[in-house]
């Protein structure tokens, strides 16, 4: 297990290089750019259509649980345990690069679901979208879309799964005290019984769960920040002084270099919010809408709520607590931060998002990898699909961190790869759309 370990975290730093990291976030900066800026000025009207409904278009589920399935997704283990490993290993200077992921981030995720819903398909299984399909017909590239859905379902059970269930496991043994195996059983039994039902029982289920698990995280977390007001600049100075200035070594903390930040910032920013990765165009293309731009601007706004509220609120919260600088293990970094602050009522809210975020994930992850694995393999596959990755819960909930979080970071890394090149190679259609709907609009 220790040479795999090896071998899987040696092939993750390869993939997670400075040139993939310039990719991403290069192709967000040049998507920006192209788009003048759209993730701005459109910003406010993209909120508005969240809660628009077009029951005649073509689709399975609204706008709204659209979006709630690719946050149920998103918003996970990446907010609570991705943050502190930034902050960790990255210093405090990650969480600006976080940001910067974010930022530009909007724009390749508007991008990505434009070209979702353009290109989508109808079947038996509803409609069907994502990467793989507008790398098909539209980027005319099969291969690259055989890899595309290839290194999805391999990724749904790392950064959908295996991360998730792991998560879940060690934040229920350290305050419960239950076994892993136990926790696994319970996750893998009430993952089972959602996604039977398909991405409109998933959608019903992330409507109900997301906005209450996101509201009760982000109300306790504003609580703190209200106690805490003097410290809550400080903590901004820290985040922006080192994201371009090395932080020392201090108290339990190892320190970290300026090239860490970035490298931890992104890589950990991606893996929160997953712009780049083609994962969340695969809700999108499930949405009634007659138009891609629509539903576009509403998946935009998922990494506005993930990275640059959900994430920002867990960084200043550790940042502003002394667990940080302690040497205090990634995995129980935001828990403790919130202990120091409200006592036992903080962790149990910790314990109680995280089972919730994982499980959520778990749920949004199913519906991307059923899509490749269906794409691969053929529709009379998906019930194969669900076995599988319902039993790998169990796995995941009894598997070293570590080398959880290295086989998330390589899975990402390779599904990222043929989307991007996909987004630079169609971003004129994506503009095309965009200018279209613009110049419509009363």
């Amino acid at each position: 297990m220790e040479s795999l370990d090896q071998m899987v975290s040696t092939a993750s730093s390869f993939v997670w290089g400075v040139p993939m990291l310039v990719l991403l976030v290069g192709t967000g900066l040049f998507l920006t750019i192209r788009l003048k800026g759209l993730q701005f000025r459109a910003l406010f009207h993209a909120f508005s259509l969240i809660f628009k409904h077009e029951d005649d278009a073509k689709g399975e589920v609204s706008h709204f649980a659209a979006l709630m399935t690719a946050l149920a997704a998103t918003v996970g283990i990446g907010n609570i345990v991705g943050v502190a490993t930034a902050i960790t290993f990255g210093g405090p200077g990650a969480v600006f690069w976080m940001w910067i992921t974010g930022l530009v981030g909007m724009a390749t995720k508007y991008s990505e679901a434009v070209l979702a819903v353009k290109y989508r398909r109808e079947g038996a299984n509803g409609m069907k979208g994502g990467p793989m399909y507008y790398l098909l017909h539209g980027a005319k590239m099969p291969r690259l879309a055989l890899a595309f859905a290839l290194f999805t379902v391999i990724a749904s059970f790392g950064i959908g799964n295996m991360t998730q269930s792991n998560a879940v496991a060690n934040v229920l043994q350290l305050q419960l005290g239950m076994p892993t195996w136990v926790s696994g059983l319970i996750l893998l039994t009430l993952t089972s019984f959602v996604i039977l039902g398909g991405i409109k029982s998933i959608g019903r289920v992330a409507s109900l769960l997301v906005p209450f698990m996101i509201a009760i995280y982000v109300a306790t977390a504003l609580l703190i920040i209200v106690m805490n007001l003097g410290s809550v600049l400080d903590a901004l100075g820290l985040i922006f002084h080192h994201a371009f200035n090395p932080i020392a070594a201090g108290g339990g903390f190892a320190g970290a270099a300026v090239a860490a930040a970035i490298r931890y910032g992104i890589a950990r920013g991606v893996f929160s919010n997953e712009s780049g990765l083609g994962s969340a165009p695969i809700a999108a293309a499930a949405a009634k809408t007659d138009d891609p731009v629509k539903q576009a601007l509403v998946s935009m706004t998922q990494t506005f709520i993930d990275t640059l509220v959900v994430c920002t609120m867990t960084a200043v919260i550790i940042l502003i607590s002394p667990q940080w600088s302690q040497g205090v293990a990634a995995g129980d970094l935001t828990l403790l931060s919130f202990e120091h602050h409200l006592g036992t009522f903080g962790g149990v809210i910790v314990a109680v998002a995280t089972v919730l975020f994982a499980y959520s994930t778990l749920l949004g992850w199913s519906y991307y990898g059923e899509r490749a694995f269906e794409f691969l393999f053929g529709e009379r596959s998906v019930r194969l699909y669900k076995v599988i990755f319902v039993s790998a819960v169990l796995i995941g909930a009894m598997t070293e961190l570590t080398f959880v979080w290295n086989f998330s970071d390589l899975a990402n890394g390779l599904m990222a790869l043929p989307n991007l090149i996909a987004l630079l190679l169609l971003s004129k259609v994506v503009a095309a759309e965009s200018d279209r709907y613009f110049s419509q609009r009363p």
